[in-house]
């Protein structure tokens, strides 16, 4: 299923002693805390659906630093010391990963229960590398505890996502039985024209230098197929400039991940390589807009 592997780096060298594995296993931890912590820590109203997830997490890796930390005291006779790794342990929780989930419009709590469960699959992995390298007797058993506790873990946020993903079914079936306007168009060629009408209507109320780029952007990035003259004006009651702007951003998200679908389920080269294109282009027109309603305010 997964094209990339779930490890960017393995253990270079075994581990050699117990204190260089608690350093290594509250490294992770710690910045696991972090990296959920900021997201627990935001207060823009698109991650209010999320915040309590990374609550949940943020507790939890939190916890599992003071845990690490009682038990280096007593098989060490010290806390944790970053003075004791000797490489650099890789981040379970990318800044990457992290970010496109803070900046998403779409972000879920399935989404943010899913890159749980990714984090502790990676530190199973990474716990077996380890286990494996080791000559130490004792650092494999401790690592061997690591392990399982990975796995432990992993199943409770699966089945938070599982939970959510019943959740969200639940809620998109009873939205669209109550309103028309949740649903939305799956057609890429659709969503193109009605996020260039956002977009036009957007740009009113930008100076004319900001409006000539973002209109230039989005042209840029429409194939020429994708053209709909008779839906490119602006519609007066297509809501509030703040409606227009979050909407717009929602639509270029979507579209970057329908052509990023495309791409991965192509059956041909050339098809592989228009979606590729596509979600290229897309993915600069949703940086672009994005970085043009952070300087007006939205987020």
């Amino acid at each position: 299923m997964r094209k990339d592997p779930l490890l960017t780096a393995v253990p270079p060298v075994p581990v050699r002693s117990l204190s260089e594995l608690y350093a290594i296993a509250f490294d992770q931890a710690q910045k696991a805390t972090q990296q959920y912590g900021a997201l627990a820590a935001q207060t823009d109203e698109r991650l209010a659906v999320v915040r309590p997830v990374f609550e949940i997490l943020a507790k939890r890796e939190h916890n599992r630093c003071d845990s690490l930390s009682a038990a280096c005291l007593v098989a060490c006779r010290k806390h944790p010391d970053a003075s004791d790794l000797r490489w650099a342990p890789i981040d379970l929780v990318p800044s990457a990963e992290i970010a496109d989930i803070g900046n998403s419009s779409l972000a879920t709590p399935y989404t943010a229960w899913t890159l749980a469960a990714l984090q502790r699959q990676r530190a199973f992995v990474f716990w077996t590398y380890v286990i494996a390298l080791a000559e130490d007797p004792l650092v494999r058993q401790t690592a061997e505890g690591f392990a399982r506790e990975a796995l432990s873990d992993g199943n409770l946020w699966r089945r938070g996502r599982r939970l959510a993903w019943r959740a969200e079914r639940k809620t998109v079936g009873d939205e669209a039985a109550a309103s028309s306007e949740a649903d939305e168009p799956a057609s890429a060629a659709l969503l193109e024209s009605l996020l260039l009408r956002d977009i036009i209507a957007w740009s009113h109320g930008l100076a004319p230098a900001e409006r000539d780029h973002v209109l230039t952007m989005e042209r840029a990035c429409l194939p020429p197929h994708f053209l709909m003259p008779h839906e490119v004006g602006a519609d007066p009651a297509s809501g509030d400039i703040e409606q227009i702007k979050r909407r717009a951003l929602r639509r270029a998200e979507q579209l970057s991940n329908i052509y990023l679908g495309d791409a991965d389920s192509a059956h041909d080269q050339s098809s592989m390589e228009l979606a590729q294109k596509l979600a290229a282009q897309s993915i600069m027109r949703l940086a672009g807009l994005r970085h043009l309603a952070s300087e007006s305010g939205l987020r």
